[in-house]
């Protein structure tokens, strides 16, 4: 892998990211659940969580890029559209079914090797209740009511033996998520549901490498090893094979942020081309955006902490007296700085959203407070929506 490297500048490298996470734009990706589609697409993956003390993340994260999302929209890709589908990355999260051989990958690893958390899921039940799946349609947890109760082995887990046999299926593949209302998952066959004869193939490990840094590349603009294979720390060594591949072929160029030339990164030569007049564009803008903590831009934390220079602090499991920006804050950016971090509660029954707190990691400033402001008055209405 060739040595010679690029300095480009902080600002130059938060442009090229932020312009391929599609954050200089208003709606890069049109409106409904074809936008839906296309930003997943894009992204490769909108992370899925079960914290509501605002909107929950994979409708916030969509919101950011698609101002005029509606949760519908992301209910008919999944269930009627069938363009994007429920699956594990880094975590669990909404990824394109265009994309889906390569989490058959996974799901043959499962089923070759099946997890000790499901050595408990006899064989003969796990066989009975995909036939009652076949015989009956798409089932959710409460359309189990027969289940022998057993005590949990987990705080999170559950007495009812059937969730165990359900994400078996989920994480082998016989079973897909065809539908979720709000943390409510109903099961389908994944064949039935995907109208598939036959399972895709999986992807090989070289293949997969290869799409991890596709992804990453779309997604990022700037890349290194480690943000291509967030979540996949076994593919690293073949994902370098391709990047020195690619670097052979001119394909990627070598650059490094000024002041850190030991943290080596990777662009298309095209990328790097723009980047001097995109900086000064998005540095200027006063475009607003409320991030989720699980957002694409933020959910990488030293990546964050290497482009903007700001250590985002997710404290929803921190005791609270050791809390410093709050429970749940989400960073604000504007243009190409986090300016403040903002700690946000929706009181649903009064239709308000309630501030917690308000960090400042800028300068506090009038100008500022007031561009924050009126973003957070299109950001109640989205949490009412």
């Amino acid at each position: 892998m060739s040595t010679a490297s690029f300095a480009i500048s902080a600002a130059q490298a938060r442009a090229i990211w932020l312009q391929a996470q599609r954050l200089d734009e208003t709606a890069p990706f049109g409106a409904g659940a074809e936008a839906v589609r296309r930003a997943t697409e894009h992204l490769g993956y909108v992370q899925i969580d079960t914290i509501n003390v605002i909107e929950r993340s994979h409708h916030h994260i969509l919101y950011t890029r698609i101002p005029d999302y509606r949760r519908a929209d992301l209910e008919q890709a999944q269930s009627a559209d069938k363009s994007v589908f429920e699956y594990w990355t880094h975590a669990l999260a909404y990824v394109p079914t265009a994309d889906y051989r390569y989490y058959a990958r996974a799901m043959q690893r499962h089923r070759d090797q099946p997890h000790a958390a499901f050595e408990s899921v006899d064989a003969a039940d796990y066989a009975a209740l995909l036939k009652r799946i076949r015989n009956q349609g798409a089932l959710s947890i409460r359309d189990i009511d027969d289940d022998v109760l057993v005590e949990k082995d987990h705080p999170w887990g559950s007495r009812k033996p059937s969730r165990r046999a359900l994400r078996l299926g989920f994480y082998d593949g016989d079973l897909t998520i065809s539908k979720r209302s709000g943390m409510l998952k109903t099961y389908e066959l994944s064949a039935r549901h995907f109208g598939w004869q036959r399972r895709p193939a999986p992807a090989s490990d070289r293949q997969f490498a290869q799409y991890l840094l596709d992804r990453a590349l779309r997604s990022q603009g700037l890349i290194s090893v480690d943000s291509s294979c967030y979540g996949n720390n076994g593919s690293k060594a073949t994902v370098r094979e391709q990047i020195a591949l690619a670097v052979k072929r001119r394909q990627l160029r070598p650059v490094h942020l000024q002041g850190q030339p030991k943290l080596q990164h990777w662009c298309a030569p095209a990328t790097l081309d723009a980047t001097n007049e995109a900086s000064i564009d998005i540095a200027a803008s006063q475009r607003v955006h409320l991030l989720s903590p699980f957002d694409p831009l933020v959910i990488q934390r030293k990546r964050l902490l290497q482009f903007f220079g700001y250590e985002h602090r997710f404290e929803a499991y921190v005791p609270a007296g050791r809390r410093v920006f709050g429970y749940f804050a989400l960073p604000v950016l504007i243009g190409d700085r986090i300016v403040a971090a903002l700690d946000l509660k929706m009181d649903r029954a009064a239709g308000r959203l309630l501030m917690q707190k308000w960090s400042w990691i800028e300068r506090k400033s009038a100008a500022l407070k007031r561009l924050v402001e009126e973003e957070l008055g299109r950001f109640e209405q989205f949490q009412k929506g």
